[in-house]
């Protein structure tokens, strides 16, 4: 099995060495992930819906989409709202179809600070997400029922992340300390 620590290479910045490699390594969201909690059973039933992730920066929406992609064997497309626009769709959506013609794989559309796309560019997601062909996971640090449009909104589940607590944060950079071998001492 993965370990927290054996992926990324010594070279990457430290957030990125941290990063959980498996939904047990997560910290937080233990109202999301916990036994018996609503992402944990989507995860064990492999029947995820579209979802749209809110939550303040840092708390792990990237992360847990990333997450759910490799939990699912989906193919993983992530973009921007804030870099992107149609043809970026039109490009994942292609991507997707080529995938599930040729891998018969499914597609995880992930896109970052959906609230930045206009109701147009995320009314262009309607029709994969209704028809199966990509399974929808925005993530977003503003309230989605004001940002993002309703018949995105009524298509996707919305999941709400939390700031992660002290003692969460404490175990974080425990492991941290642990990863860089004591190298960086921490102080209240």
């Amino acid at each position: 099995m993965n370990s927290l620590f054996q992926s990324a290479s010594p070279e990457a910045p430290l957030a990125e060495r941290l990063r959980p490699k498996t939904l047990d390594e997560v910290v937080g969201q233990s109202h999301l992930l916990g036994a018996n909690k609503p992402l944990r059973l989507a995860f064990q039933s492999g029947k995820l819906p579209s979802m749209i992730l809110w939550g303040p920066p840092g708390v792990g929406k990237t992360t847990l989409a990333r997450l759910i992609a490799n939990t699912a064997d989906a193919d993983f497309i992530p973009i921007s709202a804030v870099l992107s626009g149609i043809k970026d769709i039109r490009e994942a959506v292609e991507r997707a179809e080529l995938t599930l013609q040729q891998h018969g794989r499914k597609t995880i559309l992930f896109v970052d600070e959906v609230h930045r796309f206009n109701k147009g560019q995320q009314d262009a997601f309607l029709p994969f997400v209704e028809s199966g062909l990509i399974t929808f996971i925005g993530a977003t640090t503003e309230n989605p029922s004001f940002e993002v449009n309703s018949a995105l909104l009524s298509r996707a589940q919305v999941f709400v992340l939390n700031a992660l607590s002290e003692p969460e944060l404490a175990l974080l950079l425990e492991r941290a300390r642990l990863l860089v071998a004591g190298n960086i001492s921490f102080s209240d």
